[in-house]
């Protein structure tokens, strides 16, 4: 597909690229949106994935389904409830791994196909796991999205006790009701060139029908293909589209046990993990010389002798080999089974970068019975002979779905005639189609939307109150927990403080206005040359103050309690703390020789997965309990003794020695039982379950540094000295 050729696609491909503008892609049936999707996954230097309603348009679009990768249920989404599915004591919706939230957290740009499937609690839910997981204050976390489907085809479903549920909360159901989606700006790029059809009658009659204007002229036109009790021979390959499976698997199944031929039964070999819901074919494919079948997958090979949806008949068939006869074609298509790969995300652990593992496989025969197929089944399906039973239509976009999967006019045939009535239109979406051919973004908008962001990108670069916001946190947490804690923390995130506020924030904020300043003189960002000068001395200014006065400050801080629940809960919010600097840093190191939006990306998503890149010894930190101690060396020996005394043992630290304990030990270096029981919390059952060791660490302590150790019970507080 030649995007040069196309101005839509091409506009489409720019703005995914260029911008963070979440963008609502779509078209007619046979414009090249799933075109678009790969071309877009195979060469956009954004980290991206792609997520689809179903299973079977996850394996089409070489992606996920949105429920799987977010971990959302199946049933209504009620706003708000994501982040409450996230804290159930399901397993499933605990807790999101952390490889998957890594590559949320370094995702750039979020592909959601057939969306028009999609129900707008679903991608509520998608905002709230995103949020949870990135920028809580953001739409979808600030995460770019592509939006591809068209509307006019199948909607999303919607059941009675859903509607009546949801009903309270949505206008409509489908995506763009959604709440996170409004409060963002998204637009709408329509792609007007048809590949499928070429007959510009037919193209016409499809318009009119798929707009919900289907006038008298145009459906006495699409009747005249209405024939009655036609039966094609099965050499014509014609394959009817039925509105139920019910429909379909009888006609199947008639016509297959009509054939006198010998049926034979073939297998599929699954592995691993592969959804029911996903098999895009019989598990047990039963099988006739004579069957009229479809090819369900596209030929590997480098000849490309079958596509899906192709229609044939079985000429012959061996245990391994199916012979194919395709109208129009001299030669048999040699048939073997396939693999379908069912995959996941992952990071690759020396690139880092997003890929797929398999995690299930399903193998057979690329066929399918194919005298019928559901409207539902066929979408994404093109067919040059197509029989159309919409008798019993009975939802939006149905009949359109049907006559668009024909190539032309003269290959369709109807086996009742279309009336109005059967051409149903969901009324919700006038207002919002008729937006999209009011608001088509033009190259000017895409200029700005380009430039803004790249802007947003450089002020988050010199931007430092986030960093203030989590050390705020930290101190708030620390100081609500400081009876457990270390007293001497907060002295400790003082100069922190002091070096995030005058040196980086004050002088970050000076530094953005001065920015616009020089956009304001020349918009080309990534080519103004006085602009990147002042990145790179930014970059040289702010890089050494956030290592030096944040980072490595707080790589040497400890956080450790009798109370295990704080000391994680302060030390999360620590290493969240560290994380994001860390983030920071690397994003200055990527900009240190000018600013690339590509270069940006790249290096703030690599830093959003690793750990923190320079990780400290445990020798380089303070002792985690420092308070008023006088040997705070001999203090982190015993606290390392307690801690593990509490693994052997299996009972809680504070029941061997409480922080207070400790604390006076290394004050008063008691060397005698006497003068172990007479510090705080040292009772007779602890002096003898514990004193030998404690006495023994105490003596060692004071032999290696000359002092003085203590065999009687202090009275107060005593004073060392020297031997």
């Amino acid at each position: 597909m030649d995007f040069r050729n196309n101005p839509q696609l091409q506009l489409a491909k720019n703005f995914a690229e260029q911008t963070n503008q979440n963008i609502f892609l779509t078209g007619r049936a046979g414009t090249g949106k799933t075109t678009f999707l790969h071309h877009i996954r195979n060469t956009s230097f954004k980290r991206s994935i792609v997520v689809a309603p179903t299973g079977v348009a996850a394996i089409n679009a070489g992606g996920v389904t949105i429920h799987s990768f977010f971990q959302l249920p199946f049933g209504p989404i009620l706003p708000g409830d994501a982040s409450d599915y996230m804290q159930r004591d399901d397993k499933r919706y605990l807790k999101i791994s952390k490889e998957k939230t890594n590559i949320i957290r370094s995702l750039d740009l979020l592909i959601i196909d057939e969306v028009s499937m999609v129900r707008a609690d679903l991608l509520d839910g998608i905002d709230q796991v995103l949020r949870r997981y990135r920028n809580r204050y953001k739409p979808f976390g600030g995460l770019q999205l592509l939006l591809i489907g068209d509307l006019q085809q199948l909607a999303p479903i919607v059941k009675d006790d859903d509607r009546e549920l949801l009903g309270k909360y949505y206008d409509n159901f489908y995506f763009f009701g959604s709440k996170a989606l409004q409060q963002t700006s998204c637009i709408n790029i329509e792609l007007q060139r048809i590949y499928r059809q070429s007959d510009q009658e037919f193209i016409s009659l499809l318009n009119k029908v798929r707009d919900n204007e289907p006038d008298s002229n145009t459906l006495a036109k699409l009747n005249k293909r209405y024939i009655a009790d036609f039966m094609p021979h099965d050499k014509e390959g014609y394959i009817t589209l039925t509105t139920h499976n019910q429909q379909a698997n009888q006609i199947n199944h008639t016509r297959l046990n009509s054939l006198k031929s010998t049926t034979r039964y073939f297998k599929a070999h699954i592995d691993g993990d592969y959804p029911e819901m996903g098999y895009p074919t019989a598990e047990n494919l039963s099988l006739k010389v004579g069957a009229q079948v479809m090819f369900v997958k596209n030929d590997p090979s480098p000849e490309k002798l079958f596509y899906n949806g192709k229609i044939g008949t079985i000429d012959s068939m061996d245990e391994d080999i199916i012979y194919v006869a395709c109208p129009g074609e001299d030669e048999l298509i040699t048939v073997t089974p396939l693999t379908w790969e069912n995959r996941r995300y992952k990071l690759n652990p020396e690139t880092k970068e997003i890929s797929e593992e398999v995690i299930g496989t399903f193998t057979q025969f690329p066929l399918k019975l194919a005298w019928a197929i559901t409207i539902h089944k066929s979408q994404g399906l093109t067919f040059e002979k197509a029989i159309v039973d919409a008798r019993a239509a009975f939802a939006h976009g149905q009949v359109y779905v049907a006559l668009s999967r024909c190539t032309s006019l003269e290959g369709l045939v109807l086996s009742s005639r279309l009336t109005d009535q059967a051409i149903k239109s969901d009324y919700s979406l006038k207002g919002f189609t008729r937006s999209i051919s009011q608001n088509t973004p033009n190259e000017n908008i895409l200029s700005k939307a380009r430039l803004q962001f790249q802007l947003e990108l450089l002020e988050e670069l010199f931007d430092f109150q986030p960093l203030q916001r989590r050390l705020g946190y930290l101190k708030k947490q620390i100081n609500e927990n400081l009876h457990t804690l270390d007293a001497s923390l907060p002295e400790i995130l003082k100069p922190v403080a002091e070096t995030l506020e005058k040196e980086l924030g004050n002088v970050g904020a000076k530094f953005t206005s001065e920015i616009n300043r020089h956009v304001n003189q020349y918009a080309e960002i990534e080519r103004n040359l006085a602009l990147q000068d002042r990145i790179r001395k930014g970059c040289a200014y702010f890089t050494p103050r956030l290592d030096s006065g944040v980072f490595n400050v707080l790589n040497t801080v400890s956080i450790d309690s009798d109370n295990r629940q704080v000391k994680k809960s302060v030390n999360e919010v620590l290493e969240k703390l560290i994380h994001e600097v860390d983030i920071k840093l690397a994003s200055l190191e990527a900009c240190k020789e000018g600013f690339s939006t590509a270069g940006y990306l790249e290096a703030r998503a690599l830093a959003s997965i690793e750990k923190s890149r320079k990780p400290q010894k445990k020798s380089d930190k303070f002792p985690a309990t420092s308070e008023n101690s006088m040997h705070p060396l001999l203090l982190e020996q015993i606290r390392n003794w307690r801690n593990k005394a509490s693994a052997e043992l299996k009972i809680p630290i504070f029941m061997i020695l409480p922080r207070k304990s400790m604390i006076s030990i290394s004050n008063e270096l008691p060397a005698s039982t006497k003068a172990l029981g007479a510090i705080y919390g040292m009772g007779k059952k602890k002096v003898e379950q514990y004193g030998a060791d404690i006495i023994s660490i105490v003596l060692e302590y004071c032999a290696n540094h000359d002092l003085e150790p203590q065999y009687d019970a202090p009275a107060g507080t005593s004073k060392r000295r020297k031997k």
